[in-house]
């Protein structure tokens, strides 16, 4: 999934984003890059960072 469709679905993750240094995320690299190429861009573990990102969205959407 790219990063922007995520902030689209799921608004809530942006905190998580920040945590973890995606700074730019209105800039034009989220609209083509993949959680997991933003992930790997930033030297960030990608399954960290989704684990973190679906924990967040559960608390979210129960």
């Amino acid at each position: 999934m790219r990063i922007d469709e995520a902030l689209n679905k799921y608004p809530e993750t942006v905190g998580i984003f920040v945590k973890y240094g995606f700074h730019c995320l209105g800039c034009a690299a989220a609209s083509f890059e993949s959680i997991e190429d933003g992930a790997k861009a930033h030297g960030i573990d990608t399954d960290k960072l989704v684990e973190e990102l679906n924990e967040v969205i559960k608390e979210k959407n129960g």
